[in-house]
Order: structure tokens, then C-alpha cells, then sequence
């Protein structure tokens, strides 16, 4: 009797949090391996084909990010036949762990990246400084990083206020300062919003003979979230897999920002605060012929009426004149006489 294909990924967006780690365990018993990294982290694999996605990624991010809450990597096994090591982390913790540590230089003594034709190491903010950090250990990998740190150091990154209570981690001793754990690789590829100041000045870090750093403006400080919700993260790791991605098909591939609601709104509202009347009016025009668009509609109205009063001042009608007051009148009621000159 012919056994029935299990879907995979499997839904897992209904388990407890307990049973939903003990899945993602038994999953990665099942198909690879499970490994346990001690209180915070953890790494299970599954293998499948001869490109392997290394993928670093929080258990809050899954949870919010992941329809199925499964690691990315799984939807690349199922897309593209790719085999899967999603290291995991509770909470932002840049994956500085001696245990983890341990796990990267175990597997590299055996053999293990040497399996694969191809490997790719994937991370977005503090997973995307560990990617960076770790793929030092499989020397001609690809790596993918979204907005990533390049080190928390204070006297490296005194500039960077957003995580005092990380000041006192270390990122000096093994597995440490990102860009240079990179120089072994074949290629790596930032992404990034310029106008994002911090992550901008992480990423001028990143500048390497063998990094190409791709300029996202006005998509903001959660880039993960919107190359998901544009459905472009599994294209740019397969590009970034087969060396396709450049500076013109980023380019090309970015283009589905032109319908995407919150980088619409951003870029109109930059352009409302400097002041660029003429722009802002024909983002709108372009946004409502295409989109059902009500925030764009409303400014468009706005606009145009602007324009109609700019152009015809002497429709705005002017203040009517306050009705003179009534004269008063005697007590008896009738009016008082009026003197005559003499």
C-alpha cells in the first residue's frame, strides 16, 4: 500500500508554545538532526539537496513572520528541494554563546559544509550579524544580510544607542567583528535603507572587495518583514544561490515596491515634510490609477484643490460684511426724534 506524502512544511501555528518546540525537534530527528545549543539556542536540520540554506532567525520572529511558524529555511526545502540548518535563538541575542560557538566549529571539523555544492547563510538585524559572523566557517559560501550589525562594541559602534543593555556582551573573542568573518566568502550581499542612519553606518562596515551593498530607501528598519509580505525572500536567496544578483536585478526585482502600501506611504509622506508639491501629486495620480488607495485619493483631492485655488484666487470668496447694528429705539417705542441742524 503506497505510504501518503506528508505536506511539508507542516502548519505548526496552532501548537503551545511547548508542543511547537517539541515539533520543530522531532521534525529535525526525523529528517536531520536536532541539536540543542543550551538555554537560548538551538539548531535543526533537514536535509534534502545539495544547497544548503544556514538561516539564523528568533523564535518570535518565526512566530510572527511564519503562516505555518516554521523556520525559513523550510519553505526553501519545499520550493526549491534545498536542505535546511535553521539555528534559532529566544530572543535578540546576536548568538554569542559559547555553545554555539562549539556547534559552528564541531560541524566544520566534520566535514559538514563540505557536503554541499552550494551554501548560503541568511540573517536580518542581529540574525543577520550572526550569519555575517558564522559563515567564516564554510569558506566560499554565499551569504544574504538584511540591515545587519556588524558589531556591538562599543569602541567600535559607540554611535549605536539602540541596545545599552548589550553593551556589556562580548564581540571581541571568536566568531566576532562580522565583516571580517566574511572575507572567506564567495559573495555577500547587505540590504539596506539609507535613510535608516544606524544601519546605514553598519553597513558602510560591510564594504568589502567581495560585498555588494543593495540601497533600499524608504522601506524602513523592518526589511524582513516587507521581502516577506512582497513574497521577494525566497527569489533574492535563490538569485543570491546562483550568483544572479546584481545591482540591475535588484533593481528589477525591487520594482514590486510600487504596490506595496507601506513604502508608498513612506515616500509620500517624505515628500509632503520637503515640501515637493508636484511629486507628491503625481505619486498619488499613479498610486490610485492603479491601487484601491483612499489615504492617496484623499491627498490627491487635497492637492488639486491647492492647485485650484493657487490658480483662480478669485473664486476664495471674500468675508461678508457684519450687519450693522439696530439703532436703538425710545422706551415708548417710537423713535426719537432727530435734531435738526441750526
Amino acid at each position: 500500500m503506497a505510504q501518503t506524502k506528508t505536506s511539508f512544511p507542516p502548519d505548526l501555528s496552532k501548537l503551545s508554545r511547548g508542543e511547537w518546540l517539541a515539533q520543530l525537534r522531532n521534525i529535525g530527528n526525523n529528517k536531520g538532526f536536532s541539536e540543542p545549543l543550551g538555554k537560548h539556542h538551538a539548531g535543526i536540520f533537514i536535509e534534502d539537496g545539495d544547497t544548503l540554506l544556514v538561516s539564523f532567525e528568533s523564535v518570535s520572529g518565526i512566530e510572527a513572520l511564519s503562516p505555518t511558524r516554521t523556520p525559513i529555511g523550510f519553505d526553501m526545502v519545499r520550493s526549491n528541494g534545498w536542505s535546511s540548518l535553521s539555528v534559532l535563538s529566544h530572543g535578540d541575542t546576536w548568538f554569542r554563546d559559547p555553545r554555539v560557538f562549539a556547534f559552528f566549529d564541531q560541524i566544520l571539523d566534520d566535514g559538514f559544509f563540505d557536503e554541499f555544492e552550494n551554501v548560503i547563510f541568511y540573517g536580518a538585524g542581529p540574525c543577520g550579524y550572526a550569519a555575517a559572523a558564522y559563515s567564516v566557517a564554510a569558506p566560499g559560501a554565499r551569504v544574504l544580510m538584511l540591515q545587519p550589525q556588524a558589531t556591538l562594541d562599543p569602541r567600535v559602534t559607540e554611535w549605536d544607542d539602540r541596545f545599552p543593555e548589550l553593551r556589556r556582551r562580548d564581540f571581541t573573542t571568536r566568531y566576532g567583528f562580522a565583516p571580517d568573518m566574511i572575507e572567506a566568502a564567495h559573495h555577500a550581499h547587505v540590504l539596506y535603507d539609507p535613510r535608516e542612519r544606524m544601519d546605514a553606518m553598519h553597513s558602510a562596515l560591510f564594504e568589502r572587495r567581495n560585498v555588494s551593498r543593495h540601497r533600499l530607501p524608504f522601506m524602513g528598519g523592518a526589511l524582513q518583514t516587507d521581502m516577506i509580505a512582497l513574497d521577494l525572500l525566497p527569489s533574492l536567496l535563490t538569485a543570491v544561490a546562483e550568483d544572479r544578483l546584481t545591482s540591475l536585478s535588484f533593481a528589477q526585482m525591487m520594482r514590486a515596491r510600487r504596490n506595496h502600501p507601506p513604502y508608498l506611504r513612506r515616500l509620500l509622506a517624505r515628500l509632503d515634510a520637503d515640501g515637493r508639491t508636484d511629486l507628491s501629486r503625481l505619486l498619488c495620480q499613479n498610486v490610485v490609477s492603479r491601487m484601491h488607495a483612499p489615504r492617496f485619493r484623499r491627498r490627491l483631492a487635497e492637492l488639486e484643490a491647492q492647485d485650484d485655488q493657487a490658480r483662480h484666487p478669485s473664486r476664495v470668496q471674500a468675508p461678508k460684511p457684519q450687519a450693522s447694528k439696530p439703532q436703538a429705539q425710545h422706551p415708548s417705542g417710537a423713535q426719537p426724534e432727530e435734531r435738526s441742524g441750526e
